[in-house]
């Protein structure tokens, strides 16, 4: 099998088991972004997320995550709900409706890989999915995927932005895609709407400011100022992926384990009660939630009800 052909075949392979997209980049060191990362960590917008400083050299060069690495395989899957009529009391992110994503885009990576090894035999890779110093929008959008816009997400001209990214950073050789070009033009909805001014400029975000930031990475407490500017969100925040124009066309997802759970409906709803102490791992074992835990999630429910009876 041919480089091209096996471009060919792992996008089919990739769509059967139910991936939006995939495309293929050339593994190596990406210094077009070299500059940006520095500039983000010199300035301290990555907050307390300190593991952005460590591993500089694997965040540019995925052939330090795998050795001998040639290409990179990256895909799409989607996450985008249904229709609810929820009206809710708090908000949560749509990526946090179902099961943790980890659990669910590696389970199908590694179905992929089977697939692949069908035809390839053996070969030397590694999977991911937000779960090691990989700069996936960037190999997403050398991959062809869709480019990053101006509020720091992926955007896919076909899908809009709301979907998972994976990889898999492997020793073969195969044709690479030809990367995605920019397409948010003059639009700066995304800038307009964000209640907390955190993308302070195009492609710039601080996440210091940023609700999904403050609501799931930021441990301590949250100055009063944006306190009071957290929109309903007490977990992440999807503001700007809402109101971006390309999000017109997304369609809702066909994975069961994301769909929304009665108990996120309830909480949403306002039943506090879900993530007391006692049953909190009980009633969002394996989902997203885990991530910021019981007394993060009362903090920022804090915060909410704060505002909101002013």
């Amino acid at each position: 099998m041919t480089a091209a052909e096996l471009n060919i075949y792992i996008k089919q392979e990739a769509k059967k088991i139910g991936f939006l997209a995939c495309g293929i980049s050339v593994a190596g060191k990406l210094i077009e972004h070299e500059k940006y990362l520095d500039d983000y960590l010199t300035h301290n917008r990555n907050g307390e997320m300190s593991y952005m400083e460590r591993n500089r050299e694997k965040r540019l060069d995925p052939t330090l995550l795998v050795e001998g690495a040639k290409s990179i395989i990256s895909v799409l899957y989607n996450y985008y709900p249904e229709e609810h009529n929820i009206q809710p009391t708090f908000n949560v992110s749509k990526y946090a409706y179902g099961t943790d994503y980890h659990f669910v885009v590696k389970d199908q990576l590694k179905e992929l890989l089977r697939s692949i090894e069908i035809k390839t035999g053996a070969f030397d890779f590694r999977i991911f999915t937000d779960s090691a110093p990989v700069l996936e929008r960037a190999w997403a959008q050398k991959s062809g995927l869709g480019w990053i816009g101006k509020n720091t997400c992926l955007i896919n001209s076909k899908a809009g932005s709301f979907f998972f990214i994976g990889e898999i950073i492997c020793d073969l050789e195969i044709e690479p895609d030809l990367p995605a070009e920019e397409r948010c033009g003059t639009c700066t909805r995304c800038l307009d709407a964000c209640p907390t001014g955190a993308l302070t400029a195009p492609w710039t975000l601080d996440a210091k400011k940023c609700i999904s930031y403050l609501t799931i990475e930021h441990r301590s407490e949250v100055d009063k100022e944006l306190q009071n500017q957290l929109s309903g969100n007490i977990f992440g925040c999807d503001i700007c992926q809402d109101v971006c124009p390309w999000n017109r066309f997304s369609t809702p997802h066909n994975e069961p384990l994301f769909n929304i759970s009665d108990n996120l409906i309830a909480l949403m709803k306002g039943n506090e009660d879900l993530v007391g102490k006692n049953n909190f791992k009980r009633n969002f074992r394996h989902t997203a939630l885990q991530r910021c835990g019981s007394d993060q999630l009362n903090r920022n429910i804090g915060y909410v009800i704060g505002r909101v009876n002013k």
